[in-house]
């Protein structure tokens, strides 16, 4: 990067699309930070009425007055062009798809990543909910200067964030995505001061948080009630856990998610075994018995237990 003033009088392209992202570029302008342009997803048409749906960050610009650029290819020249027009010395990516060199490259003083986990831990596409699921008592966020290979360039700045008993996915995001948003400005005032000293990440063998595919989403009652009450819990309230109802006496099967469980200090009941008692749901595993909360079965909106015991016969059936 050269020589290095003192202090840099920033100019910020941020790239980023979910609300994960929002909070980000929201905390940067709220410090005051000079973000000249987003980039960020293409809007899309979906539903029934094919209604189209634009991304939170473009969301968030609008309302701010911020230039959008939502190119549908990175390599696009005409795309490359615009964005060398705002002339910014500094980019920062949060929830992005992969970035080509040539826009990763551009600024003088480089482009940064926010991710959620502390690398070189969970590098990938699900560290929040592959942190759940494997057991993890603490993660947190980490911002990274990009190079070619994902998420491995050298690190900046990290903050930790406890996991606790009852973590969801739902509840670790909301509390990365706080504390993301504070590590983003924190790297932007270092940056800023010229007041960084980056750590190159360690090559050695660590946790990784790939796609997380409907088959990993599966409950396999053959095993300990405290990995499947993990495995619920991180893949709450998305993707959402499932598992497969079978009715014994007509070999009708239909798909159930499970979003939240009790666990019981009892073991009772066989592997996948349903019961009903007092108007609560109950089923087997490996170890422990556990009590279904909040759940949805196929055809049917999401409710409690209780709501779908109302109006539904659990007689002759069994999860598989």
């Amino acid at each position: 990067m050269g020589e290095m003033e003192k202090q840099h009088d920033l100019r910020i392209i941020f790239i980023g699309t979910p609300d994960f992202a929002v909070e980000s570029l929201d905390a940067l302008v709220a410090a005051n930070n000079n973000v000249v342009a987003v980039v960020t997803a293409p809007d899309r048409r979906s539903g029934r009425g094919q209604k189209i749906n634009t991304s939170a960050v473009k969301n968030y610009a609008l309302l701010k007055g911020i230039p959008i650029l939502q190119p549908t290819n990175l390599k696009n020249e005409i795309f490359l062009d615009e964005l060398a027009s705002y002339k910014a010395n500094l980019q920062i990516v949060v929830a992005f798809r992969m970035l080509p060199e040539s826009v990763w490259n551009m600024p003088s003083l480089g482009t940064f990543n926010l991710h959620a986990s502390l690398l070189p831990n969970y590098r990938g596409a699900a560290p929040i909910n592959w942190a759940i699921i494997n057991g993890e008592q603490e993660t947190g966020v980490t911002t990274f200067f990009l190079k070619h290979q994902i998420d491995t360039g050298d690190i900046i700045l990290q903050e930790k964030v406890e996991i606790t008993s009852n973590e969801t996915a739902g509840s670790l995001h909301s509390k990365l995505m706080t504390a993301g948003g504070r590590l983003v400005v924190k790297t932007v005032s270092a940056i800023q001061q010229n007041n960084i000293s980056t750590v190159a990440q360690p090559e050695s063998e660590s946790n990784e948080a790939p796609k997380i595919f409907k088959e990993d989403c599966r409950i396999n009652w053959k095993t300990p009630s405290k990995l499947i009450n993990r495995q619920i819990r991180g893949l709450s309230p998305y993707p959402t856990a499932w598992t497969r109802i079978t009715f014994t006496d007509d070999q009708k099967e239909l798909n159930f998610k499970i979003f939240s469980i009790s666990v019981l200090e009892e073991s009772s009941m066989a592997e996948g075994e349903m019961k009903v008692s007092d108007r609560r749901l109950f089923v087997g595993t490996e170890t422990y018995d556990l009590e279904i909360l909040d759940c949805q079965l196929e055809g049917k909106r999401k409710m409690t237990a209780k709501e779908l015991i109302n109006g539904f016969n659990f007689q002759n059936t069994k999860f598989y």
